[in-house]
């Protein structure tokens, strides 16, 4: 097994968009695949091999597959509106799995990343044999204006927050990850609102995971009581400090290695 993430490598995605992934794991033999893919503002980096996720997934024998989403990270970073339609993040995640032949696979995500999940499963045929769901509540999937209209403020008001305030943690995080103000605007016009009975429609085993403090997403345990097969579970924190804490990857490997 890599002790550290292969190098990064890159693709095309459905519309010619140069996208990137980092793996962790054995890419042979018994290892089981699972596509893992980071919130909004940051990277596969930052999200999942920084405070170590990848590789305590990757301990139980996984191979753990982590693009950057379009506009983030090593991928492509466009400034034309036309590469960002509706439901795109979706598209590309289907585009990496046929690039990869993936057909037996996990799928999750962090934030952006877990409503990118859930585009995937509900809109587009997505599927995996598990599911994780973290850092998003059931408002953040039924209604995504709330979440954009906010995310908008920030990148265009910039520079204007009050220190400390939510917007000016926002901003801080965006500076450390070198973000992309243009084309992360372009991220917002992509979000798709997914109806309750699609969510209600995920019957895969689904793992419900959130900061015990977190509730900018909306209520975890209504997500989880709407899903017929979920499991509700919580780390310390709030929707960003949950991801430094050791407790998110160690619950991801346990749900998936149950």
């Amino acid at each position: 097994m890599a002790n550290s993430p292969t190098e990064t490598r890159f693709f095309e995605s459905f519309d010619g968009t140069r996208l990137a992934w980092r793996e962790l794991g054995p890419e042979t033999g018994d290892a089981r695949p699972v596509v893992l893919i980071h919130g909004y503002f940051s990277d596969a980096f930052t999200n999942w091999i920084r405070f170590g996720h990848a590789a305590a997934i990757a301990a139980k024998g996984f191979r753990v597959i982590m693009p950057d989403l379009r506009a983030h990270g090593e991928s492509g970073k466009p400034h034309d509106a036309a590469a960002y339609p509706p439901d795109t993040l979706a598209r590309d995640g289907m585009a990496l799995i046929e690039h990869l032949e993936l057909t037996d696979y996990d799928l999750g995500g962090y934030s952006l990343g877990a409503r990118t999940t859930v585009r995937m499963l509900a809109g587009f045929g997505a599927a995996p044999r598990r599911v994780i769901v973290s850092g998003m509540g059931l408002s953040g999937l039924l209604d995504t204006g709330k979440r954009a209209g906010h995310f908008r403020n920030i990148l265009t008001h910039l520079g204007s927050f009050e220190r400390g305030s939510p917007e000016w943690l926002a901003e801080a995080f965006l500076k450390t990850t070198g973000g992309d103000p243009v084309a992360l605007l372009g991220i917002l016009d992509t979000f798709v609102d997914t109806p309750r009975d699609a969510i209600a429609a995920i019957d895969q085993p689904t793992l419900v995971l959130a900061g015990d403090e977190d509730g900018d997403n909306g209520s975890h345990e209504a997500l989880a009581d709407l899903l017929p097969h979920a499991r509700l579970a919580s780390v310390p924190g709030g929707h960003m400090s949950a991801v430094t804490k050791p407790e998110l990857g160690r619950a991801i490997a346990d749900f998936l290695a149950a």
